[in-house]
C-alpha cells in the first residue's frame, strides 16, 4: 500500500468504527474546556470528570473563580495531580481572561497560548473542540499511533503533529484525532495491546513495531511453559 492509500485505509475505518466521537472530557462552554483540559495534564480524562463538577459548582466562569484563592481551588482538584501548579494555573488565566478578555476565552492560538498553565497542545484542544477552527492536538495515544502505523518517526510530538497535519485533510483535523485517541484507547494502547483486535496496525502499520509485538509475544509464551 502506497502511504496515500495506507492513509484513506485509516480515514476509512476510524469512520467505519467511530461514526460520531463523543468528547472525552465533560465541559458547557469555551472556558469550561478550557479549565477541563488543564486538569488532563497527566492525568486521566475519568478522574477530571469526576473533579470539574465539584469545581465548576463552585465557579464555572472567571468571575467566580478569582473570588477563590489559589489553595480553595487546589484543596478541590488535589485528586487529579499536580495540584500546585494547576491551581496557580487557573487562577491566573481566570484573572488574564477578565483583565484582556472581557472574561472570554479568546479564540487565538497566540492567546491562549499566553495563558498561564496553557501549552499548544491545550490550545488545540480549545481552538479545536470549542470553537471549531482546525487543528491537530497530539496526546500520547495519537504519537503512539502515527509512529506504529509509520506516520511519523516518533521523535517528538511537535513533529508528529506536523506530519499528521501534512497527511490527513485540514477538514478532517478535528473529528480525526478524537477518532485516534478513542481508537489507541480500545484497540492499540501502549500496554495490553492485542494485534488481533487492532485492524489498522496488522494491516498497515510499521514493520519493526509489529516484529517487535510478535517477539514479545512468543517470549511470553516460552517464559509461560517453563
Amino acid at each position: 500500500m502506497k502511504k496515500q492509500e495506507k492513509v484513506q485505509f485509516v480515514i476509512d475505518t476510524l469512520n467505519k468504527i467511530y461514526p460520531e466521537i463523543p468528547i472525552p472530557l465533560d465541559h458547557k462552554d469555551p472556558y469550561t474546556l478550557l479549565i477541563a483540559v488543564l486538569l488532563s495534564a497527566q492525568s486521566t480524562d475519568v478522574r477530571v470528570n469526576q473533579i470539574t463538577p465539584l469545581l465548576f459548582e463552585v465557579a464555572d466562569n472567571p468571575y467566580d473563580m478569582v473570588k477563590l484563592t489559589v489553595e480553595e481551588i487546589r484543596e478541590i482538584i488535589k485528586p487529579v495531580g499536580l495540584s500546585p501548579m494547576k491551581s496557580k494555573g487557573i487562577h491566573g488565566l481566570s484573572e488574564i481572561l477578565i483583565e484582556k478578555h472581557g472574561g472570554q476565552v479568546p479564540v487565538s492560538f497566540e492567546d491562549l497560548e499566553a495563558l498561564p498553565a496553557v501549552g499548544h497542545k491545550t490550545a488545540s484542544v480549545v481552538m479545536s473542540q470549542a470553537f471549531n477552527i482546525p487543528a491537530f492536538p497530539v496526546d500520547t495515544h495519537i504519537h503512539r499511533l502515527m509512529y506504529r502505523w509509520g506516520f511519523s518517526n516518533g521523535k517528538n510530538v511537535v513533529q508528529t503533529e506536523k506530519d499528521a497535519k501534512r497527511l490527513f485533510p485540514k477538514d478532517l483535523w478535528n473529528k480525526l484525532h478524537l477518532q485516534i485517541i478513542w481508537y489507541g484507547r480500545e484497540y492499540s494502547p501502549a500496554s495490553g495491546w492485542d494485534l488481533e483486535r487492532d485492524i489498522i496496525t496488522r494491516t498497515i502499520g510499521r514493520k519493526s513495531e509489529i516484529e517487535a509485538y510478535f517477539k514479545k509475544k512468543n517470549k511470553t509464551k516460552k517464559t509461560l511453559k517453563r
